[in-house]
């Protein structure tokens, strides 16, 4: 998945899900590890890097 793909799924997952896409993206990457699925994992690690930065820095 190049990088623009991995931008365009996190910008559509996030505003779909919201803020809990970050964490449901993680435990997709957790999950796809424990399978064996590297690859997969990493591509899930990418998107979940991705929302974070459209998130932008947290806010008091």
């Amino acid at each position: 998945m190049l990088a623009m793909e991995v931008r365009d799924y996190a910008r559509k997952l996030f505003v779909q899900r919201g803020a809990v896409a970050i964490a449901e993206a993680a435990q997709k990457a957790a999950d796809l590890e424990k399978d064996g699925q590297a690859e997969e994992a990493a591509k899930w690690r990418r998107i979940s890097a991705a929302i974070k930065e459209m998130r932008g820095p947290h806010q008091s």
